[in-house]
């Protein structure tokens, strides 16, 4: 919301406890217990453990957020809620979402102070840095939900990409941190003669295997369980694809170049800083976030990764702009550009 009226800007004061509600609602699975069998605030309240007034209040501002609507007593799921909501990701992959954006609340609750700590605020709460890299590979259960909510977030992506790519001549290809696969799958539908590499860490293979199921293409796909940053890359590759994946390393990409064949190619699908010291504007958030972490956080923009494509022995870089047209986010595919380096 962009405010044009002292109201607007006092609606943004009140946003936060709006953000609370929903994310309390996604997290608790609220929309598709309610889509199932509408039912009053008395039995919502009991359902959850909540006392009753707090509920009423709770669900008051969900309606007033447009997200729920009354037929009586009984509360339901609005047309917004369906659409927004229950028909475009799986409620665990919202659940996911909701709890990752409670985890900030901390940071939020006393937001002034954090912005004028010089080093890292989590260590100045006494917190340690999070890794959430390692995080997934100790906690089977958050790889799960990870995996499963960037599966429903990429599909409508990887769908447009597919038939983006140039694929002449490509026999076998790497998925570098590819997660739930969905990436290669697209692309495997449309070449029948390709195979695929998805790389990522165990934990993350595992739910990749089992989200894939019986899908005929998934037969075309070996997952290797690695860390990109520390482990060895396999080898023999036409192409390597790291997408939407924002791992930038000059090893890293010093590993690509040894995992690809002669005249193999490296491709790299990204939203990248638009201008150094900036953020991709639907990435500004996350900006902030990290930087409450490391406070020399930075994205980085195209030319610089292709500075690094360079160093790490890289040649006949090109760019392109991409434009994405479907999918319930495609705003977080805005200003996503291609750069492809020979190897």
């Amino acid at each position: 919301m962009k405010p044009t009226t002292t109201d607007q800007v006092f609606e943004l004061l009140d946003a936060s406890f709006t953000s609370a509600a929903l994310t309390a609602a996604l997290e608790l699975g609220l929309f598709p217990i309610l889509d199932e069998r509408p039912a009053p605030a008395s039995d919502i309240a009991r359902r959850f453990g909540i006392p009753l007034l707090r509920c009423r209040y709770w669900l008051q501002l969900l309606e007033q957020a447009g997200l729920l609507d009354r037929d009586g007593k009984a509360l339901r799921p609005s047309p917004v809620a369906r659409t927004a909501i229950l028909e475009t990701y799986d409620p665990e992959s919202w659940a996911h979402l909701a709890l990752e954006s409670r985890g900030l609340s901390r940071w939020l609750y006393d937001f002034t102070a954090h912005l004028a700590t010089p080093g890292s605020a989590r260590e100045a709460l006494g917190l340690k840095r999070r890794d959430y890299l390692a995080e997934m590979i100790d906690d089977p259960s958050l790889a799960r939900r990870f995996t499963r909510m960037l599966r429903d977030f990429h599909l409508p992506m990887a769908m447009e990409l597919a038939p983006m790519m140039a694929m002449d001549g490509i026999g076998r290809m790497m998925d570098l941190g590819g997660g739930s696969g969905i990436f290669s799958l697209a692309l495997l539908r449309r070449h029948p003669g390709l195979t695929s590499v998805v790389v990522d860490v165990p934990t993350v293979c595992r739910m990749a295997r089992e989200l894939a199921g019986d899908d005929e293409e998934a037969g075309r796909i070996e997952w290797h369980e690695a860390n990109v940053l520390d482990d060895e890359l396999p080898h023999g590759f036409d192409l390597v694809l790291e997408c939407d994946v924002d791992v930038y390393d000059e090893e890293l990409f010093r590993k690509v170049r040894g995992a690809l064949n002669a005249d193999g190619r490296f491709v790299i699908v990204d939203q990248l800083a638009p201008a150094p010291g900036t953020a991709p504007p639907v990435r500004a958030h996350w900006a902030l976030q990290h930087s409450l972490d490391d406070p020399a956080f930075a994205f980085l923009t195209a030319d610089e990764v292709e500075a690094l494509l360079r160093t790490a022995g890289f040649s006949s870089i090109t760019r392109r702009e991409l434009t994405f047209t479907t999918g319930p986010a495609r705003r977080f595919t805005e200003g996503m550009v291609m750069i492809e380096a020979a190897g």
